[in-house]
C-alpha cells in the first residue's frame, strides 16, 4: 500500500487549482517504527503562501455569491469525495500516525458527518432575520426600514491538527464551517500527516471540478518550518485563522494576528486538563467503575484527546482508596506505546519526569515499561488539594495519557479546585441524583470555567450536532463565545450587516419580507 500512496502523493502545494512546488524539504514520518517513510514533501515559501492567500482573496469575490444551496451541494461533494477515496486517505493515515484503522475509518465518518451536518444548516438556517419595518409617521423622525443579515469574512487560514489527521484537519471542522459560511481557505497541512494531508485534498479537488466552484475556493501549503505558518497569518489577505494545537503556538500565532495593521479573529484551542469531579455517594457506590472508565477515557489515543480525562478530584477515604486500588491494577496491565510525533513523545515525557521529581507528587501507577525508546507509559498520580492549589504547574495541561487525582479532605476544598480552574473544555461532575441536586454552587462554580459541563459521562467523544459547544473559557479556547465542533461553528466565519431602505428586490433572499424565518417588529 506504500508504494500505491507514493505513485499518488506528489508532495506539493494545491494553490489555484494546480499542483506546485518542490517536494525536496521534509519527510513523513512513521511514529511507531521511528522511522521516515518514503513520502517527500515541500516547504512553502513566501511566495507560495503569497500566491494561496492571493488565489484565495481572488476566489471568494466568487465564491461569496454562490446561493446556500450551492454551498451545500459543494459540502455534500467533498463528503461524497472523501468516502470514495477512504481507503487510501485512512491507509496512509495509519502509516502516518499509528491509529487504528477503526479509529481513523470512524474519524473519515465523522469529517463528512461535520461537512454534511453544514449543509443541512444552508439548506435549513435554523435562525431566525430580524427586521425593523419602516415607520414614516413617527415623530419627531421617520423610522427607516432595517434588516440584519450576515456576510462571510473573507479567505480564512485553517492549522491542521496533530491528533485528528481527519476531522480536525484538511476538511475537518473549520474547513468545513468556513467554506459553508461563504468563505475560501487556505490549509496549513500538519508535517505528522502530509500525505493525509495531501490524499484528502486531492478528493477536494474532484468536488470543486464536480461542482464548478472558483479554483481558488481551497488552497493547501505544506511544511515544516515555523515561516510557513507566520507568513500565512500575517498575510494582507487573510481575514479569520482557525488552530487547533498547543497553547505555546497558539499564542505566538494568535499575538501575530492582533498585532497586524488589520488585527483578524484567531480562533484558537488550546488545551483542556478536562476535570472530573467524584462526589462521595456516587463514588463509594461505584469507586470501581469510576476507576475503570476513566482508565479507559484517558487511554483512548494514547491520551491524545483534548477532552482527555487529565485530572480527578475526589474527597479522601474508603471508597477513594477502592478507587486508586482498581486505577492502579487497571494501569498496570497496559503496554508503553508510541505516540503521534517524537516532539509529542518528547515533551510528555519529559512532563512526566518533572511530575514524578516533585516532592508533592506520589505515584499511583505507570503502565508497563516501555520496549522502545520511543514509547511512553500511562501514568496516574495523586497530590493532595492544598499542595496542588500551590503549584500553578500541577494545574497545565499533560498532553498524554497521563491523570492527576488530586485529594481532598472536605466539599470546601473541591469547591476551591473548582474557583481556581483556567478555562476548560469540559469538566465532569460524577454524583447520585440526590447529591448533584445539593451541589449549585459547585455545578455554577464549573459551569463557569467550560464550554461543556458533564454530568456522569466521561468527556472523550464529542458529538456532531447542533448543540454542540467544543470551545471554552482562555486557555481552552481564544474566544469562549465561540466553538470548533457543530453547526454553530460556521458563524465565526461571519459577520453581521444591517441593510437600511435597500430596495425589495435588491435584498437577499433570507431578507425578504416573505421569508417565514424573517421576524418583523
Amino acid at each position: 500500500m506504500t508504494d500505491t500512496i507514493k505513485t499518488t502523493v506528489s508532495g506539493q502545494h494545491f494553490i489555484n487549482g494546480s499542483w506546485i512546488g518542490q517536494a525536496d524539504a521534509f519527510n513523513s514520518f512513521d511514529p511507531v517504527k521511528n522511522s521516515k517513510l518514503n513520502w517527500q514533501f515541500a516547504n512553502a515559501s513566501d511566495d507560495e503562501v503569497a500566491q494561496a492567500a492571493t488565489a484565495a482573496n481572488t476566489a471568494f469575490t466568487q465564491y461569496r455569491s454562490k446561493t446556500a444551496t450551492q454551498r451545500a451541494e459543494f459540502l455534500e461533494a467533498i463528503a461524497d469525495e472523501i468516502l470514495a477515496d477512504m481507503d487510501i486517505i485512512t491507509a496512509a493515515a495509519h502509516f502516518e500516525t499509528g491509529l487504528p484503522m477503526a479509529r481513523l475509518q470512524g474519524e473519515t465518518g465523522r469529517t463528512c458527518t461535520q461537512l454534511k451536518l453544514f449543509a443541512t444548516r444552508l439548506r435549513e438556517p435554523l435562525e431566525p432575520r430580524y427586521v425593523d419595518r419602516a415607520n414614516p409617521e413617527r415623530a419627531p423622525l421617520p423610522k427607516a426600514d432595517t434588516r440584519l443579515g450576515v456576510l462571510p469574512l473573507g479567505p480564512v487560514a485553517v492549522f491542521g491538527a496533530s491528533n485528528f489527521p481527519l476531522a480536525f484537519s484538511t476538511a475537518g471542522g473549520d474547513t468545513a464551517s468556513a467554506l459553508a459560511a461563504g468563505c475560501t481557505v487556505i490549509v496549513k497541512g500538519h508535517p505528522a500527516h502530509a500525505a493525509t494531508s495531501e490524499l484528502v485534498t486531492r478528493s477536494i479537488e474532484k468536488a470543486i471540478i464536480r461542482c464548478d466552484m472558483p479554483q481558488g475556493v481551497f488552497n493547501l501549503v505544506q511544511g515544516n518550518s515555523p515561516q510557513v505558518s507566520t507568513t500565512l497569518v500575517t498575510h494582507d489577505a487573510i481575514k479569520a485563522v482557525g488552530f487547533t494545537g498547543s497553547l505555546k503556538v497558539g499564542r505566538i500565532l494568535a499575538d501575530l494576528c492582533a498585532a497586524r495593521a488589520e488585527p483578524i479573529p484567531f480562533y484558537g484551542e488550546l488545551g483542556s486538563t478536562n476535570p472530573q469531579f467524584l462526589l462521595p455517594q456516587l463514588l463509594q457506590a461505584q469507586a470501581e467503575q469510576l476507576a475503570t472508565t476513566q482508565v479507559q477515557s484517558m487511554l483512548m489515543g494514547h491520551g491524545q484527546f483534548c477532552t482527555s480525562p487529565g485530572v480527578v478530584v475526589a474527597q479522601k477515604g474508603e471508597a477513594l482508596n477502592r478507587y486508586i486500588a482498581t486505577m492502579t491494577e487497571n494501569l498496570a496491565s497496559l503496554p508503553a506505546a508510541a505516540m503521534l510525533t517524537p516532539g509529542i513523545a518528547s515533551t510528555y515525557q519529559a512532563q512526566i519526569d518533572s511530575l514524578l521529581n516533585n516532592g508533592d507528587v506520589t505515584l499511583i501507577a505507570q503502565g508497563q515499561s516501555a520496549e522502545a525508546a520511543h514509547h511512553t507509559r500511562p501514568t496516574a498520580v495523586r497530590v493532595y488539594a492544598d499542595d496542588y492549589l500551590a503549584n500553578s504547574e500541577l494545574q497545565q495541561e499533560i498532553f498524554g495519557p497521563c491523570a492527576i487525582l488530586v485529594e481532598c479532605d472536605n466539599p470546601e476544598q473541591m469547591l476551591r479546585i473548582a474557583n481556581a480552574l483556567e478555562g476548560q473544555l469540559t469538566a465532569t461532575i460524577h454524583g447520585s441524583e440526590k447529591e448533584l441536586a445539593e451541589q449549585g454552587e459547585l455545578i455554577e462554580t464549573v459551569a463557569y470555567k467550560v464550554g461543556r459541563i458533564i454530568f456522569n459521562q466521561m468527556p472523550t467523544g464529542v458529538e456532531v450536532c447542533h448543540s454542540m459547544n467544543h470551545g471554552g473559557p482562555y486557555p481552552a479556547s481564544t474566544d469562549g463565545r465561540t466553538t470548533s465542533v457543530g453547526s454553530d461553528a460556521m458563524k465565526r466565519f461571519e459577520r453581521p450587516i444591517c441593510y437600511q431602505n435597500m430596495p425589495d428586490a435588491l435584498l437577499p433572499d433570507e431578507l425578504k419580507s416573505d421569508n417565514p424565518k424573517v421576524i418583523c417588529f
